[in-house]
């Protein structure tokens, strides 16, 4: 049995979920997530308890348990608490500001980029180079993440562009210079 896959997941106060077939609706104080699950799993509301389980050990089965019963955690955790991703610019000259629901970023191009929020993400720039990109969608906060950062990925030479906070960049040494033999 999977480990994770048999734990069940606690439905806290304020939240309320409803099964339809292979669909799911969780529905709490930040919002709503509707997700579908693979029709071989059984999802069932037990009290307040929300509990997966597979019809056999079918290695497709096996994998299939674990990552249901995360996905519907992680739904639970986001219409309570939300999720959020921190982002950090570093670099000479490269900055973020917010401008109404807009995210204007100068990056050491010739133009500025920009990226708007949408109903799912909200988008904040405490100062210059902090994003916090927030949401209660674990993916669409973690894909919106990703393609803010792919804007500018770091590089490993000088340390410069949007990184994750707490990411580690490898650094590289440069070219040698013309030696003495």
């Amino acid at each position: 049995m999977s480990r994770i896959g048999r734990k069940p997941i606690v439905i806290p106060a304020g939240v309320e979920v409803a099964v339809n077939g292979n669909e799911i609706t969780v529905k709490g104080p930040k919002g709503t997530l509707n997700s579908k699950f693979h029709p071989l799993m059984t999802v069932k509301v037990e009290g307040a308890e929300i509990v997966v389980t597979r019809p056999n050990d079918e290695k497709e089965a096996r994998s299939l348990h674990g990552l249901t019963r995360t996905n519907i955690a992680n739904m639970v955790e986001g219409v309570v608490k939300g999720f959020e991703k921190k982002l950090e610019v570093k670099g000479v000259g490269y900055r973020v500001q917010k401008q109404g629901k807009d995210l204007v970023m100068n990056l050491g191009y010739s133009h500025q980029v920009i990226m708007s929020e949408n109903e799912d993400i909200q988008i904040e720039a405490p100062d210059a180079t902090t994003i916090i990109i927030k949401g209660i969608d674990k993916q669409k906060v973690g894909q919106f993440a990703a393609e803010v950062r792919e804007k500018r990925p770091p590089e490993p030479y000088k340390g410069k562009g949007i990184m994750y906070a707490g990411e580690r960049i490898i650094r590289k040494e440069g070219k040698a210079g013309k030696g003495k033999k």
